[in-house]
């Protein structure tokens, strides 16, 4: 017996107060018609709601006609018979088969502009439904058969870092509703998370202030595997990975696997931590991030796991720690290391201004562009270089109270065109007035 098709079963119940009353009055089709139009369905395959009243009188009419077959879905007659023209058709397959790699956007320009036809006649989707159905559709690379992909791991901790966020839930933090965000850096040789947090946004700055702690406690890795988002492009990480000597590397948009033991943990911590967590007792990020801290230390990296032969993360780490690099001298450093450079041009009464804060520089540098090297995370200006990175002064709050009783630097007088004891030159006014009335005063003229 042949199997009905689920979208006939469909439109069927749809119909059932339809086809249940037959014979119908004369105008009763177009009244139950529009009553059937206003209802809400659950379509299959679809999130539309509503179905249109045409629609339902042509099911309608072909469940008269057929039964419940008609209201199965017809395939089209036209289905993978393209209606492009025979010679634009022969054009496109020389075209694509000369230079592979050229896209549709290329090939319909070309079609323009050898006259093949008129501007704007053939669209794009048409072009590509036509070269789907000769098989010319895929990119170069996909003829070549399925990609190839090993599992691997890093012989020595440390030797690889991932880096990913994870959209975390929505709590209530301060009496406000926020939605969280884990930023995490993995070790690959061990699986122990070098750091880890909760953010409220999945910024540079949230992912700068992760690495941070993490070459704090765990040292520095040597490659760091990250996804191509515009926080992990952005020049102020890779500047602080090129300081630390920290190769960056992209994975390729929409691979995932290149991070998979990341996104594995991310599976685990779902299950383990996001569906165990009481949220009544989150008051803000710091009780968030203090549970999961917690549970990191206490439960994750002491728990044996499946793919270091039953040592745990934290085992399999400390076995590699006299092949680890430390940060040595750089840890001094750290914080200078992480800070930012900003362009800010001084104000004339020696400002600059940063996160919507004042702060006061060097008077003589009024005027100028200068770098302001600030602490991100704390948002205060630590000092002034010039381009080239020299240090041109400190920088410090402004305290408009104080310099109301400040005192002021006078400009030493530079004219030497007054009457002045030590003048070189005389002043031109008394000149002119001295010689204007030197001879009298010119008689009126008459009237």
């Amino acid at each position: 017996m042949q199997a009905i098709h689920p979208l006939a079963l469909f439109r069927l119940s749809v119909l059932g107060p339809l086809v249940s009353r037959e014979p119908l009055a004369h105008g009763e089709l177009q009244s139950l018609l529009c009553d059937l139009a206003a209802r809400d369905y659950a379509i299959p395959g679809t999130d539309r709601r509503r179905v249109g009243a045409k629609t339902l009188e042509a099911w309608y009419y072909a469940w008269r006609r057929d039964g419940i077959e008609g209201l199965a879905p017809q395939p089209r007659c036209d289905r993978r018979v393209s209606k492009l023209p025979v010679a634009v058709q022969e054009a496109l397959l020389a075209a694509k088969r000369e230079q592979p790699r050229r896209s549709i956007r290329q090939l319909q320009h070309g079609l323009e502009q050898t006259g093949v036809v008129a501007r704007g006649s053939v669209s794009r989707s048409a072009i590509h439904r036509f070269l789907q159905q000769q098989g010319l559709s895929r990119p170069v690379s996909a003829s070549h058969g399925v990609e190839e992909h090993r599992r691997f791991v890093a012989e020595f901790a440390n030797s690889i870092w991932y880096g990913d966020v994870l959209h975390g839930p929505t709590l209530t933090l301060q009496g406000q509703r926020r939605k969280v965000y884990l930023v995490s850096l993995m070790d690959d040789a061990s699986r122990l998370i070098a750091h880890s947090a909760f953010c409220l946004g999945e910024t540079a700055l949230d992912i700068e202030g992760v690495l941070k702690q993490a070459v704090l406690k765990r040292g520095l890795p040597t490659k760091l595997v990250v996804d191509n988002g515009a926080a992990y492009r952005a020049s102020t990480l890779q500047g602080i990975c090129a300081r630390l000597a920290i190769h960056v590397i992209y994975c390729r948009p929409y691979a995932p696997e290149g991070k998979g033991k990341l996104e594995r943990w991310h599976r685990t911590f779902r299950d383990q931590f996001l569906s165990e967590l009481d949220t009544t007792r989150i008051r803000n990020l710091e009780d968030l991030n203090a549970r999961l801290w917690a549970w990191l230390e206490q439960v994750y990296h002491r728990r044996p796991h499946g793919g270091l032969a039953g040592l745990t993360p934290l085992a399999r780490y400390q076995q590699d720690l006299p092949k680890l690099r430390l940060l040595g001298p750089k840890a001094a450093q750290l914080d200078a290391l992480f800070y930012h450079r900003v362009a800010r041009k001084v104000r004339k009464d020696g400002t600059v201004a940063y996160q919507g804060r004042d702060f006061e520089v060097p008077y003589e540098l009024s005027g100028q562009t200068v770098q302001l090297v600030v602490d991100p995370q704390a948002e205060v200006v630590m000092g002034v270089e010039d381009r080239e990175g020299q240090p041109l002064g400190v920088a410090t709050p402004l305290d408009a109270l104080a310099n109301a009783h400040r005192r002021r630097r006078r400009p030493v007088a530079t004219d030497t065109m007054t009457t002045v004891p030590g003048a070189t030159l005389p002043n031109p006014v008394e000149v002119a007035y001295q010689q204007y009335h030197a001879h009298g005063l010119p008689e009126r003229e008459a009237d």
